[in-house]
């Protein structure tokens, strides 16, 4: 079988940390990416890209963010809406404020300021945990929510409430917001800004701060027993979590619909958003790749399941049916495999390695 490390010895202790130590991992990796940037490009239709490819990355960046919290330093939360309210609206009084700073500027500063308020909200996980703490973290959603459609300063007093993205673009005519984008420099501009993130987050979950998150998901008495500050490591994974989250709000806002107002970010954001974690895999930066795309494609299929199979099925029904199979699926992979996706992903791996061998 192919899918085998023999021969490839490591020589050094970075070489067998290393993300990627197999070289098919490797070519593995370099292979999708070459079909995201080159080939998926091509051949997507602008359906395609704007309401799957688009959509996708931008919830893998909520994801991302929400899993070092939850899956990473086992913090519940159930602000990941509030939190892309505030990343959206912040990159869009920074866009208004300061006309000239560069759009990825922007987004990252909405994401530094989101981490604040991540900060600022995370400081009851300092005595509080578990359900305790989910509650403290949804009357933080409700508070941003109410926040952003009190204050008109936030909008600009728009009478709407709307926030429209200014045309931007990443290099001379290469708009990515604007009547002037195109859903594939959109597109491309996310496989790489995401991919960045998303590198960075691996690293960050193999470094000592990351180490540090598990130990206090794992057992929080015992790590402090060992000299990790809960109060550091607690607050550092909100702020870097809230980081991310804010991020994916700016490029919901800006990139994804070019308009929002506050109320799209309203609870049922924050369920979806961590139902992409369960689902595809707590603890697991792919995992939350994989979560995104199921969420994203399991709407778009059971819309258009009826019209294949020859069966009238109401939009009501649909939707129902859409919240039925969440919540099934759900309970699934909680009793079944609660590590998700990514965890089904790694066993076919391991059996790879072993095949045809008994496993």
């Amino acid at each position: 079988m192919f899918y085998r490390e023999a021969g490839q010895f490591k020589t050094s202790y970075g070489a067998d940390q290393a993300i990627f130590p197999i070289l098919q991992d490797k070519l593995a990796l370099a292979g999708i990416m070459a079909v995201a940037l080159f080939v998926a490009p091509m051949i997507a239709s602008t359906y395609w890209l704007e309401t799957i490819l688009v959509p996708f990355l931008v919830f893998s960046m909520a994801a991302i963010g929400l899993n070092i919290l939850t899956g990473y330093c086992g913090q519940v939360s159930l602000g990941t809406g509030g939190f892309m309210a505030c990343g959206a609206f912040f990159a869009y009084k920074l866009t208004t404020a300061f006309p000239d700073l560069h759009i990825v500027l922007v987004f990252l500063l909405s994401g530094l300021g989101t981490a604040m308020v991540g900060i600022l909200f995370g400081i009851p996980s300092l005595r509080i945990k578990g359900f305790y703490l989910a509650v403290a973290t949804l009357a933080a959603q409700f508070f941003l929510i109410w926040m952003f459609n009190k204050f008109g300063w936030w909008t600009n007093y728009s009478a709407s409430g709307v926030i429209s993205a200014p045309p931007r673009s990443v290099a001379g005519d290469l708009f990515i917001t604007g009547p002037l984008a195109s859903p594939i420099v959109k597109y491309l501009f996310l496989v790489v800004f995401v991919a960045v993130l998303a590198l960075i987050a691996k690293n960050l979950v193999r470094s000592r701060i990351g180490r540090s998150w598990m130990a206090i998901r794992d057992m929080d008495i015992a790590a402090e027993i060992i000299g990790i500050r809960p109060m550091i490591a607690k607050l550092s994974a909100f702020a870097i979590s809230s980081f991310y989250i804010g991020i994916a709000g700016a490029l919901w806002a800006f990139v994804y619909t070019g308009s929002v107002e506050a109320l799209a970010f309203e609870i049922n954001r924050s369920f979806q958003v961590l139902f992409m974690i369960i689902i595809g895999g707590l603890g697991s930066i792919l995992g939350s790749f994989l979560g995104a795309a199921f969420i994203v494609l399991l709407p778009i299929l059971l819309n258009n399941l009826p019209s294949l199979i020859g069966v009238q099925m109401s939009v009501d029904l649909i939707g129902h049916l859409e919240f039925m199979i969440f919540g099934a699926l759900i309970i699934f992979f909680l009793i079944v495999e609660p590590h998700g996706l990514a965890r089904l992903w790694q066993i076919g791996k391991e059996k790879l390695r072993l095949w045809p061998f008994p496993y």
